[in-house]
């Protein structure tokens, strides 16, 4: 008559047993590392692979060790010059060491969210417009020699950080475009400058040879009609030997 209560009794323990058992198995896998605390004091790093804990008496913390994109959230930058823009960012980082990224902050991924918000106002309010656009590789250097600095005692390596956009008032976009328009034209006029130079000194080339000999200048002429010819056209030609106005031309200065 007792038997099915004998079953319970004997049953319970093993249930128990079962329980804690699973408690206290854990299984880390390669890219994790368990940071085990026990009665609140330290005992080390665990993993990967099949961790033993005690329940009731061991905790363990899991860390990831991959890399993490964190995306930093638009921020109204005002640069040296005076000008507001919104810039957003995006920053690659891991942990190196899990024990210090549990036990020296308290969550290290808001305190590194954080720390690239206010890097990212502090280190571009420090730089113009200009530099900030043209310089952008030099920028992101810098904001990640700063945050790396600040996160490696937490056992957290910065490895890039990147200035993702960069939004402009409208009024600015129209200066730029206007200050681009004007360059452009600049350029413009100093080619077209150096073009006239350049034709102008082989024309007086061109000159001081014809006038060193004179008989090709009567080539010239001949070459000058000879490309009217080529040409379907109603030009009439009436040739003028070069010496006959040349007859003329000492005559006027005689």
């Amino acid at each position: 008559m007792h038997e099915p209560f004998d079953i319970i009794r004997l049953a319970f323990p093993l249930v128990i047993l079962i329980v804690l058992l699973a408690n206290a198995l854990k299984i880390l896998p390669e890219y994790e590392r368990g940071v085990l605390f026990r009665l609140g004091r330290l005992k080390g790093v665990r993993g990967p692979g099949l961790i033993f804990i005690i329940p009731g008496i061991d905790r363990l913390v899991r860390v990831s060790l991959r890399i993490v994109a964190l995306d930093v959230p638009s921020q109204d930058v005002i640069s040296r010059d005076n000008v507001t823009v919104k810039v957003s960012a995006v920053v690659y980082f891991r942990v190196m060491e899990a024990e210090k990224a549990i036990v020296q902050v308290e969550n290290y991924l808001y305190a590194t969210s954080q720390l690239a918000q206010t890097t990212l106002r502090s280190v571009l309010g420090q730089v113009e417009l200009d530099e900030l656009l043209a310089n952008r590789e030099k920028i992101n250097q810098e904001l990640q020699q700063i945050l790396d600095g600040h996160t490696g005692p937490w056992g957290v390596k910065v490895t890039t950080v990147e200035v993702k956009n960069i939004d402009l008032p409208q009024e600015m976009q129209r200066a730029i475009a206007k200050q681009a328009e004007a360059e452009r034209e600049r350029r413009a006029k100093i080619i077209h400058a150096e073009g006239e130079m350049q034709a102008s000194e082989k024309l007086a080339q061109a000159a001081k040879i014809l006038a060193e000999q004179p008989s090709s200048l009567q080539l010239r002429y001949l070459q000058t009609l000879t490309e009217i010819a080529a040409e379907k056209n109603s030009t009439t030609i009436f040739p003028v030997p070069v010496d006959i106005i040349k007859m003329f031309l000492d005559r006027k200065e005689g």
